[in-house]
């Protein structure tokens, strides 16, 4: 391969490891939530279980969520300086935001959180998972606010060899923003809902003695699923009203596959979630022949996700900004085949050895179960300090 298709494929890499993390961040941070507001207004050992189990999960993820994050932003230097130099005053603006909101905010709260168990008070300490929820998601839009530029460059004007930033609303309200964000957090939910429905039904057909604890987490994971594949489904489909014309034309084949795929299964999902599992969520719990199936379908959100990345990703090819930039305008000058597939080389095999880590330390958790958990143990379970003698 040349340079240009290498640096393509080292994007395509490191953006679907990156999104596996991401999807799953946005999914559970509500999720965990919402258990936290029922501990903190029923006191119910149950419901504190479900967060601790659950948010240790979600601490995991996006823990390691935040390295591969780290490695895609040094991308934007090393191999699309191009795209900088052309637009870096319109599409750094949101990706700023991003930085401040993620790195920031979103990771000082959820600090808060984790480190605050019987330290805060109750409210307090349930405010900081919401904050948590309220920055991810925010995190989410000012990346899509900066995709959505990609997609379809509202709000700037090329002024030279540059394009600037000349309203700053119209960035936000893009047309390709509008469907593009509730239909990727519609993913989120889905695929938080069936990871709680795969690992719950991976502990009841253990025969879990947590029959409660797993039957509540599964029958909310159904419930969340389903709102999110109806969503994913509906924002999907309202994406085609905003899309440019010839995006998905004869020149770039390749986006018809992923972009088929996605909604061929993507539909099939759908019907099972909400005309098969929904109907059936009072039994789910305890038809132990289907809890096989439901392990099954846990990874399939995942893949969904990201053929929906590769169709929206690929579709735009060969522009990197639709009809302004193209992608072989936007790499950086100098570089080499060598240096790309270096690079290649070292940013594939770190973040998947993270996302290795990532399923294997969320897999040793669901193991485990509800017992020994590091969440809000600390606080709660060391011993206390012997009084000094003199």
């Amino acid at each position: 391969m040349d340079v240009l298709d290498l640096a393509r494929t080292q994007f395509a890499v490191t953006g679907s490891l990156h999104f596996l993390f991401v999807v799953l961040t946005l999914g559970l941070a509500p999720l965990v939530a919402i258990m936290h507001t029922r501990w903190a207004m029923s006191g119910k050992p149950v419901h504190e279980g479900m967060t601790r189990f659950w948010g240790q999960i979600y601490v995991i993820n996006y823990a390691l969520g935040i390295v591969t994050g780290l490695v895609m932003e040094f991308q934007f230097g090393l191999s699309w300086s191009g795209l900088s130099h052309y637009a870096g005053d319109v599409f750094g603006a949101p990706l700023a935001m991003e930085t401040l909101v993620a790195f920031f905010l979103e990771s000082t709260f959820l600090g808060l959180w984790i480190f605050g168990w019987s330290r805060l008070p109750k409210w307090a300490h349930l405010a900081c998972i919401w904050l948590v929820t309220l920055t991810a998601y925010a995190s989410a839009f000012y990346i899509m606010v900066a995709n959505s530029f990609l997609q379809n460059p509202a709000g700037a004007v090329v002024r030279g060899d540059r394009m600037e930033l000349t309203d700053f609303g119209a960035l936000l309200t893009n047309q390709t923003l509008v469907f593009a964000f509730p239909h990727v957090i519609g993913a989120g939910l889905f695929t938080g809902g069936m990871v709680l429905v795969g690992a719950s039904a991976y502990r009841l057909r253990r025969r879990a003695q947590e029959v409660e604890f797993f039957s509540r987490s599964l029958r909310m994971g159904v419930i969340t699923a389903a709102i999110g594949i109806l969503l994913t489904m509906g924002f999907g489909y309202a994406q085609f009203a905003g899309v440019p014309e010839g995006k998905f034309g004869s020149h770039n084949v390749a986006a018809a596959v992923p972009l088929g795929f996605m909604i061929e299964f993507g539909q099939l999902l759908g019907l099972v979630v909400l005309f098969v599992m929904l109907p059936m969520i009072a039994i789910l719990p305890r038809a132990r022949w289907t809890h096989p199936v439901l392990i099954a379908m846990t990874p399939l959100p995942f893949v969904l996700s990201i053929l929906g990345w590769m169709a929206r990703e690929i579709g735009r090819q060969p522009w990197m900004i639709w009809e302004r930039l193209t992608v072989a305008d936007a790499l950086s000058p100098g570089l080499t085949a060598g240096m790309v597939t270096t690079s290649l080389i070292g940013f594939g095999a770190v973040l998947g050895l993270l996302a290795i880590v990532d399923y294997v330390l969320i897999a040793r958790v669901i193991r485990r179960g509800p017992h020994a958990l590091d969440l809000g143990a600390t606080a709660r379970e060391e011993p206390p300090t012997p009084a000094m003698s003199y």
